[in-house]
């Protein structure tokens, strides 16, 4: 019998790439109690990333990366997170964002091809920093605090950044900035340097060791070419699928979990593993439901962003609804799982308590439940009669 796990693999290719993900998964679970527990970063997993070029995966072919689609991506995503969540997600941000800026186009095509190659030749990561205490989320239309001054030959940048994921390992990033004389907001292209400091701030309930701290800006040089337009097409967000397959990873992570315990823990008054009483065989269903439903969908909105690339913009909507179902769905496995398993399930000696904590925190990835819903309210209201 097939493994539910590979039920959306499609080649044979597919599926060992996949089971070359697992083993990174498995080496990363063994890792994942220490980091969660200190909230420290782990490099070590990001330098097994590299080595099995997992970091070069959405990389053009032209420039030397394997140019995956965005449902192998989701596939890979969805393996990596059953090991360690936080190092799937913080990863996720970037073979996610180089899949965007390669279907969109957005960036100057000679600073979009010099990222891929040192990210081929290197083991370059990069992420946008755009949150802020004071303007929210960028998703959410706040105009950043950061600003960009005009200096000779570039830009003077300053401001703070919060949710700044990878932080501790990349050598460059994209921040979002505000350009009072224009009054704009743009994207410039920021190297390390002196004047970038990293304040670790990240100390959450969940998703521990992504390395999301604060970034201080004081008076950082761009270059006039590291200015990004913001052209481009319009490629519906699709990337950002990286995000709920990081959270049904961890759902499947906790529902193997939960299924293991019930098919061997036999209470001393009975003579049967706890499988077989009908309660529990309810609760096992119920999680199936959620789970089923989940993962159907979330692959076939990834396959169909891949093959209708014109009408990607229209995808929107139903982006946004994956997203919302696959989180929603997975916060409920996980706790139906530690029902399963009952008060052992809050012990910090076992897997379970962390996949609730940092399944939660898809709650506050983009796109929210209150913009997504809206969103599908204002859809259903624009229809034509």
């Amino acid at each position: 019998m097939n493994r539910y796990m590979d039920q959306y693999s499609r080649s044979p290719e597919q599926l060992a790439r996949g089971h070359q993900v697992e083993a990174l998964a498995a080496r990363f679970a063994e890792r994942a109690v220490r980091h969660d527990r200190e909230g420290s970063f782990p490099f070590e997993n990001f330098a097994d990333l590299r080595e099995a070029g997992y970091l070069k995966l959405t990389v053009p072919r032209e420039y030397g990366g394997d140019e995956l689609s965005l449902y192998e991506l989701v596939m890979l995503q969805e393996r990596l997170a059953y090991g360690d969540g936080s190092t799937a997600l913080a990863v996720g941000w970037h073979i996610g964002q180089v899949l965007h800026f390669r279907t969109t186009r957005k960036w100057p095509e000679a600073v979009f091809a010099d990222l891929c190659r040192s990210i081929v030749n290197d083991g370059t990561m990069i992420n946008t920093f755009a949150s802020e205490a004071a303007s929210g989320s960028p998703s959410r239309g706040g105009r950043p605090e950061t600003t960009a001054i005009p200096a000779e030959g570039g830009w003077r940048i300053t401001g703070r950044k919060t949710f700044s994921t990878l932080s501790p390992i990349l050598d460059r990033f994209v921040v979002t900035a505000y350009i009072p004389g224009e009054e704009v907001t743009a994207d410039f292209l920021i190297r390390r340097s002196d004047r970038v400091t990293i304040v670790e701030t990240w100390d959450t309930l969940g998703m521990r060791a992504t390395g999301s701290h604060d970034v201080v800006l004081d008076d950082v040089f761009a270059p006039a070419d590291m200015r990004l337009n913001s052209k481009g097409m319009d490629d519906g967000g699709g990337w950002l699928l990286h995000i709920p397959a990081c959270y049904m990873g961890i759902a499947l992570a906790a529902r193997d979990y939960a299924l293991d315990f019930a098919r061997t823990y036999r209470p001393g008054h009975m003579d049967k593993p706890i499988a077989a009483l009908p309660s529990v065989k309810q609760a096992i269903g119920e999680m199936e439901i959620d789970l089923r439903t989940a993962r159907s969908l979330l692959y076939a909105t990834a396959d169909r962003w891949d093959k209708e690339a014109d009408d990607r913009p229209a995808l929107r909507t139903d982006l946004g609804l994956t997203k919302y179902v696959v989180t929603n769905n997975a916060l409920r496995i996980v706790d139906r799982a530690m029902r399963i398993v009952g008060g052992t399930s809050l012990s910090r000696s076992l897997p379970l308590e962390r996949y609730y904590r940092d399944v939660r925190a898809g709650l506050h990835n983009p796109p929210m439940d209150n913009a997504v819903i809206a969103g599908l309210a204002d859809a259903a209201l624009g229809e034509l009669p």
